[in-house]
């Protein structure tokens, strides 16, 4: 049986994401919280026994202009996906209130690894298509990631996991007096300034200072903003969130200078900690390129994340249910372009900042 999830249910809602593998933190409340410009569903189901067996959120937005919505239930659905009882049951659901809110489109980028061809096949046989895409960046999750197995290890076990070339980096910024410390919204300016200095330095845009803030409110002990100072000045900065049985690091920037302190190294060490502190299974360090050739300009960021020792991994991918074809392609097409016309403007009104 399908429920839309009222307010008097959030709380168990909340328990079984956090509770199940599949849990993420983009299916949870908090994280709705977090896109104010989104509105924002969620449905689970329930088993025999009336226990939850089932929950997927969906986040929804208006197309500018025309009486129809995008809907995307990003890192959906939460439950067993080989219970394809349990998983129609929650699309059923999901396509429901697609057509109540006017939706041309269903998307989901689930928590399942691209070798599992028994999900493929049973997504599209419901209907939904896969996307080709691009290796790098070019979709609304990182398709590739690094995922490192910290559970029920020590901090010396995942340490001895490590590049020893890694391990010295680590002992090198502690050498050398950078200090890392766990802050709070007092940081975010000097944090959004250091993020801005490294989407300039490697092309992409970046968030306003408010958006840092209105996450360490929103995800509230979930969620950690690490800086590294060193001499009082900070010179790197990481965001992570912990949430269930894992750990992510969702954003990370650094100054210009300073960089042979290795900053950067001994932050992801400290956001591992945090990890094996939680007791979590997962620490995922998020986006690679799926492009491993040496020549790629983002090989440095695959060879970075690599040396910490976890498992290079690839999802399925984004999965699009289409339900208006013809607002499909135009959205679809109209998006793509207008995300590389903003990026380039962006990049032009700021590259006289640093």
């Amino acid at each position: 049986m399908i429920e839309r999830v009222t307010p008097a249910l959030q709380a168990e809602y909340e328990a079984f994401v956090q509770g199940h593998p599949k849990g993420h933190f983009a299916q949870s409340f908090l994280w709705a919280k977090q896109k104010p410009m989104w509105s924002h569903e969620a449905i689970l189901c329930r088993g025999d026994d009336g226990a939850i067996k089932g929950a997927l959120s969906v986040l929804i937005r208006k197309v500018p202009g025309l009486p129809y919505t995008l809907m995307y239930a990003c890192r959906g659905p939460v439950c067993d996906v080989h219970d394809y009882r349990t998983l129609n049951e929650l699309l059923d659901g999901a396509k429901a209130l697609a057509k109540e809110r006017k939706s041309y489109v269903l998307k989901i980028d689930p928590d399942v690894v691209s070798s599992d061809k028994a999900f493929f096949e049973s997504m599209r046989a419901y209907g939904f298509e896969g996307k080709e895409g691009g290796k790098n960046f070019e979709a609304i999750q990182p398709r590739y990631v690094f995922r490192l197995d910290v559970e029920g290890k020590t901090e010396e076990e995942v340490l001895a996991g490590f590049h020893q070339k890694w391990r010295y980096n680590i002992r090198l910024a502690q050498k050398k007096g950078v200090e890392v410390r766990i802050e709070g919204k007092e940081a975010v300016p000097a944090f959004a300034d250091l993020m801005l200095t490294t989407g300039l330095r490697d092309g992409f845009v970046t968030r306003q200072p408010e958006y840092f803030s209105d996450m360490l409110d929103n995800l509230g002990e979930h969620a950690r903003l690490y800086m590294a100072y060193h001499e009082g000045t900070p010179i790197a900065g990481t965001l992570a969130i912990g949430y269930g049985d894992k750990v992510w690091y969702l954003y990370g920037a650094s100054s210009n200078e300073h960089r042979n302190l290795m900053p950067n190294y001994l932050l992801q060490w400290n956001m591992i900690q945090w990890a094996i502190e939680r007791g979590a299974r997962v620490y995922d360090f998020r986006g690679v390129s799926g492009d491993l050739s040496e020549d790629n300009p983002l090989y440095g960021l695959y060879k970075f994340k690599k040396g910490f020792g976890g498992d290079f991994t690839e999802f399925v991918g984004e999965m699009d249910l289409v339900l208006n074809p013809v607002i499909y392609f135009a959205v679809e097409h109209g998006t793509n372009l207008l995300r590389d016309v903003r990026t380039k403007l962006y990049l032009l009104k700021n590259r006289d900042k640093r």
